[in-house]
């Protein structure tokens, strides 16, 4: 498998992202390794709030919340899934899927042996989190799903989604700071637009960020299909406490936080939220807002 690395200059002085790097390798399905980033801030001894992020974002995402979470106690591990942020980047399409997602971030979960894990969650970072939750549940002592789903394709997805995956797929520049910023109530600076371009020097290294919206399955016999249907029944077994917490303005998530709060045991009598400042990518119009809500979703 062919990967791509993102020149470290790319990440010098970005606005509000103070964070030093770590690193760590994940095995690629060539037999090979693949470098995976993440951060790791906050008392190694204490339990780990682990914050993924998804489509097209990095671990930057979560700057103005970290520094909440630590100065709570709390330590935080949030890492740049494989094909964003300063993790490698397989150099083809096809190097991309559903799967291999899931397989990479449960084989970083295991290499860190995290164990007592609050997971926050939005975007595709459910959509593969929620995977791990559900095969691995004894290492999770809660969940926070924010603005994240975790499809079969056994309904049909609505027209905002659509016309996401549409656009993902037409748009001949793929310009993530745009795209960010285009799902925020608050609208970024150009500096911190500039910072979710980071880590895609050109169009080369993009073909992750490209594949994702085709990797959702928007269909019955999608591969992932079946297995987002086992998930599905451990979640309903899954008794442990989870919260939703879910941006007002995000059209492409709207109403899915019910489906959680129905079917997930430990989602009956929690303090569920509905962000009325709050687009699709929450963490940056409230993010301040929502790591308070997990401080105190933690604190019990």
């Amino acid at each position: 498998m062919q990967a791509m690395r993102t020149p470290d200059a790319r990440f010098d002085n970005l606005s509000d992202y103070p964070f030093a790097p770590h690193y760590v390798d994940v095995p690629d399905p060539d037999g090979g390794r693949l470098r995976l980033h993440y951060l790791d801030e906050g008392s190694s001894l204490a339990a780990p709030v682990l914050a993924l992020h998804g489509e097209p974002t990095w671990s930057y995402l979560y700057r103005h919340m970290i520094p909440i979470w630590v100065q709570a106690g709390h330590r935080v591990i949030a890492p740049d899934l494989i094909g964003f942020g300063r993790s490698d980047k397989p150099a083809d399409r096809s190097d991309y899927t559903y799967q291999r997602h899931v397989d990479w971030m449960s084989a970083f979960v295991q290499g860190l042996n995290l164990t007592g894990i609050t997971l926050v969650c939005q975007d595709w970072g459910g959509l593969i989190g929620l995977r791990l939750v559900a095969d691995m549940p004894d290492r999770f002592a809660r969940v926070v799903a924010a603005n994240t789903a975790l499809p079969t394709g056994d309904h049909p997805m609505n027209k905002a989604f659509l016309n996401w995956r549409a656009y993902s797929q037409d748009t001949p520049e793929f310009r993530s700071g745009r795209i960010v910023s285009g799902g925020t109530q608050s609208k970024l600076t150009k500096a911190e637009e500039a910072a979710y371009d980071a880590p895609f020097p050109d169009a080369s290294y993009l073909a992750g960020a490209r594949e994702f919206p085709m990797l959702v399955p928007c269909r019955p016999d999608d591969p992932a299909s079946q297995p987002n249907r086992v998930a599905w029944e451990a979640l309903r077994q899954f008794d442990k406490p989870f919260l939703t917490a879910f941006g007002a303005d995000d059209r492409v998530m709207a109403g899915i936080e019910k489906m959680f709060q129905k079917k997930v045991p430990g989602a009956q009598g929690q303090s569920h939220v509905i962000l009325p400042d709050a687009g699709h990518f929450l963490q940056e119009d409230v993010g301040p807002e929502l790591a308070a809500i997990v401080n105190r979703f933690i604190s019990g």
